[in-house]
């Protein structure tokens, strides 16, 4: 497992962009969608498989910003499903063109691990499993 805010803040460090550091935050049901059972089915069946669930352009948002909206500076990438790994890559912000985040990742995750991990995480946050469906 990737711990991509603590991986991206000290890429944006050490490559002197400002501001760096503390700038995302995770996705939240509030960030990804409206209501509690449609937000976690599309975390799950859109959004990490790279259709984003959220009307966006450059790509998926991997995480919002600090203050929590997905539109004020997300950071973005690419992310490609195939049967063998899934890979997020072409990291970016679609309101801070001047970062170049060309070489952050490329990513790759065993594709079953990847599939399960978001369920992992909603049923953490929500054990509930009516709510997952």
């Amino acid at each position: 497992m990737i711990e991509l805010i603590e991986s991206i803040d000290s890429f944006e460090i050490a490559a002197r962009m400002r501001p760096a550091g503390e700038a995302y935050g995770g996705l939240s049901r509030t960030t990804t969608g409206s209501g509690r059972r449609t937000a976690a089915g599309r975390l799950l069946d859109d959004h990490f498989p790279g259709r984003p669930s959220v009307a966006v352009d450059h790509g998926t948002a991997l995480l919002a910003c600090e203050c929590g909206e997905l539109g004020c500076r997300p950071l973005m990438a690419r992310v490609t499903v195939t049967p063998g790994p899934v890979t997020w890559d072409s990291f970016g912000q679609p309101h801070r063109t001047r970062r170049d985040c060309t070489a952050f990742g490329p990513f790759r995750f065993d594709h079953e691990q990847y599939e399960a991990a978001p369920r992992a995480l909603v049923a953490e946050a929500d054990p509930e499993p009516g709510n997952l469906v």
